[in-house]
């Protein structure tokens, strides 16, 4: 096992500077438990910070950094910098695959308490690859896909079945009128999932979709989608499950990864230390199953629910008045509590 991890933060803009300062509470919370794997932390911009300081929103220093730390937890990006930051994740890195766990917890005012899936996100083609054209009346975006783009997201998904003990993947689609992505897509997503036999190949249309994830959420395990329409299905899920705030992500390549709430950077609330953290603070626990500490990324998880559980300390989006800072304290103090 390793006995040390150099760990990439990157807060961000607005509310990302507030949730990952309450992530940071937890991190460090693990850190100093016994037995645990040394935490070394490397601080970065990105955004309206970083373009302050270096003129760039996703500067060579940011990028250089990133690539001497084994994962990078990340706050928010907003306008007008939010092309060029994710933007700079995902192709500095190939970060072609976001992972939105969408998974109901006790007193969370979820619309669907049995939900619990994954949705996947193509991260680096389809709409996202912003290619297209303006050309005498015509306004264009291309849909693109490569054969190696198609290929390694099915088989992530896959492969992700068999990590997380999930029986289905379900692929979604316009293939009836997408005809020259969805299609050949589809026709190749059953023909990969015929080597993963243990695992349920389905394939349905993305606006189907969209409605069971509200009405039935519970007859999906993991849920493949074209970037665009991902990003809009990881809102629907977190819409049932209650709210942003409990919504993490993985941003993963072959060889890093990018963990983050799937929320905004919120101006309004910027710096006020009112949001809730759980979404930024679950994202460290998937951080944590990424590096393969499962231990710690279970007792993180163990203590988000023993607080929202007791429920005594709740943000403005539960009801409560609690701050942000207090629900870090909180949870930090139910992982001393807990055992590995």
């Amino acid at each position: 096992m390793r006995t040390d991890y150099t760990i990439g933060i990157i807060p961000g803009d607005g509310i990302g500077k507030d949730v990952i300062d309450a992530a940071m509470v937890v991190l460090k919370t693990v850190n100093a438990l016994p037995n645990t794997p040394d935490l070394k932390f490397l601080e970065m911009d990105s955004g309206e910070t970083a373009l302050k300081k270096y003129g760039n929103p996703f500067p060579q220093e940011t990028l250089d950094g990133i690539a001497k730390t084994d994962a990078v937890l990340f706050g928010a990006a907003g306008d007008p910098h939010t092309v060029a930051v994710l933007g700079g994740f995902r192709r500095g890195f190939d970060l072609y695959a976001k992972a939105c766990p969408i998974k109901s917890m006790p007193n969370s005012n979820a619309l669907q308490p049995k939900a619990d899936l994954i949705i996947v996100r193509e991260n680096s083609e389809g709409l996202f690859r912003r290619l297209g054209y303006i050309d005498r009346g015509h306004y264009v975006n291309l849909r693109v896909f490569t054969q190696k783009g198609m290929e390694r997201i099915i088989r992530f998904c896959f492969e992700l079945a068999l990590k997380e003990n999930r029986e289905k993947v379900t692929f979604t689609h316009k293939a009836h009128v997408l005809t020259f992505t969805d299609a050949p897509m589809r026709e190749l997503f059953h023909e990969i999932g015929q080597e993963y036999p243990g695992v349920e190949a389905e394939d349905m249309t993305i606006d189907a979709c969209a409605m069971q994830i509200i009405l039935k959420p519970e007859r999906f395990d993991i849920i493949l989608a074209e970037s665009s329409n991902g990003d809009i299905l990881s809102d629907v899920g977190a819409g049932i499950c209650g709210g942003l705030g409990f919504a993490a992500s993985g941003n993963i390549g072959a060889d890093m990864a990018v963990f983050e709430p799937i929320h905004g950077t919120a101006p309004k609330y910027a710096g006020k230390d009112v949001v809730n953290p759980m979404a930024a603070i679950m994202a460290g626990k998937m951080l944590f199953d990424y590096l393969g500490e499962t231990d710690i990324a279970s007792r993180i998880e163990r203590a988000v629910i023993d607080v929202l559980t007791s429920g005594k300390v709740r943000t403005y989006d539960l009801g409560g008045t609690s701050s942000t800072t207090e629900v870090a304290v909180e949870i930090s103090d139910r992982i001393r509590e807990g055992k590995m």
